[in-house]
């Protein structure tokens, strides 16, 4: 299964459980979806549902505070930094190149306008970028995951 038919099964999957996410383009390999919280609430929701999950939470990294202790300013910039062995390695015993991406990440920022999102790199991309032949369903799983927790986070 190749990019476009992962894209086009996300999509899908996407429509039907009513999610508001855009893929950005075919060639950047970010997922985008419209909250309704602030950045922090996003957050906040995100961390919630992926301990509910059993994830484990690496790191959470407020860009904006940063920016701020370096006297600049940013607006709203939060990262979340998440994994489960059980559903990574799969991946990097298709590919250890794919550790480079691995643990995920999901970032929530406030744009100019001011609406919230939250960004996550597309599975899909992953698996071409990193050549996950055999691994579809591993790739499917992690994809649906993304796209449930994102839709938890943001509505």
């Amino acid at each position: 299964m190749n990019s476009k038919t992962l894209k086009i099964i996300f999509s899908l999957i996407t429509l039907s459980s009513g999610c508001t996410t855009v893929i950005a383009s075919e060639t950047d390999g970010i997922i985008k979806t419209k909250s309704a919280h602030s950045v922090t609430e996003t957050i906040n929701r995100l961390e919630a549902v992926l301990n509910k999950k059993g994830m484990t939470i690496f790191k959470r990294v407020n860009h904006t505070a940063g920016a701020n202790k370096a006297g600049l300013q940013l607006r709203p910039t939060e990262l979340l930094i998440f994994g489960n062995p059980k559903v990574g390695t799969p991946l990097m015993q298709c590919s250890q190149t794919a550790a480079l991406d691995l643990p995920q990440k999901a970032l929530a920022y406030k744009d100019k306008k001011g609406q919230v999102w939250l960004i996550y790199n597309d599975p899909a991309y992953m698996a071409e970028r990193h050549h996950l032949h055999g691994c579809e369903k591993a790739v499917q799983k992690v994809t649906n995951a993304l796209a449930r927790f994102a839709s938890a986070a943001t509505k």
